[in-house]
Order: structure tokens, then C-alpha cells, then sequence
């Protein structure tokens, strides 16, 4: 997949958007928008995506029951986070500003998403 290029469409989806990042088989794939400051250092993005990653697998274990996940949002006092699945173990990390509509900002991610997947 085209890793690079996901990260700058899903940039462009919105200008509240502050960053993205694609983290599959250990290699980590990023876009910040310029002129923006990142909250986390690149290695913090790193263990950050390899928790999240974690945290997919355990939400796979009840997708019998209650379907598989889409995506997982969290709100911080500084921006949101929204995760989603890619590929076959790989995780989109987005972040965006809290003064934004995030559901629509998260339905033209998976737009995005759902364009490159098999």
C-alpha cells in the first residue's frame, strides 16, 4: 500500500487535521500539517502506535459478537486521537483539533481508508 500517500490525503480531508500516521510491520509512516509543533517526539508516536496496536488485537476478540471494530476515538484534553485498522495488522493514528465536527473529520477517513484497502 502507499502508505505515503494516505497519510497526505487523509491530511488534506480537513485543515483541523493536525497529524497522521501509519504504523504497520514496525515501520511508522507520518505526515504533520506545516507549521504545527508535535505533542510527542517520534519515538513517543512509536510506543504510542505499538500500544494502540495491542489494544486492536483486543478489541478483534468480541468483533464474533458485536462486529469488527471501525475505528477508536479518544478525547484528550488537547486533541482528539482517532485510531483505525489497515491493512492486515496495520493502524492509522490521527490527531486533530478539539474545536472540530470530528464524526464528519472520521467519515472521510474512512473515505480515504476504504479507497486503498482490499
Amino acid at each position: 500500500m502507499e502508505y505515503e500517500k494516505i497519510c497526505e490525503m487523509i491530511l488534506e480531508c480537513d485543515k483541523n487535521i493536525r497529524y497522521v500516521g501509519i504504523y504497520d510491520y514496525g515501520e511508522l509512516y507520518d505526515k504533520m500539517r506545516p507549521g504545527l509543533k508535535s505533542h510527542l517526539s517520534r519515538e513517543e508516536t512509536e510506543v504510542s502506535l505499538s500500544q494502540a496496536v495491542y489494544r486492536w488485537s483486543t478489541r478483534k476478540k468480541t468483533a464474533d459478537k458485536i462486529g469488527k471494530p471501525v475505528y477508536a476515538l479518544a478525547k484528550y484534553e488537547k486533541i482528539y486521537r482517532v485510531t483505525v485498522p489497515i491493512g492486515g495488522a496495520g493502524l492509522i493514528l490521527i490527531s486533530i483539533e478539539l474545536d472540530s465536527d470530528v464524526n464528519n473529520i472520521v467519515e472521510k477517513i474512512l473515505t480515504v481508508k476504504n479507497q486503498h484497502s482490499s
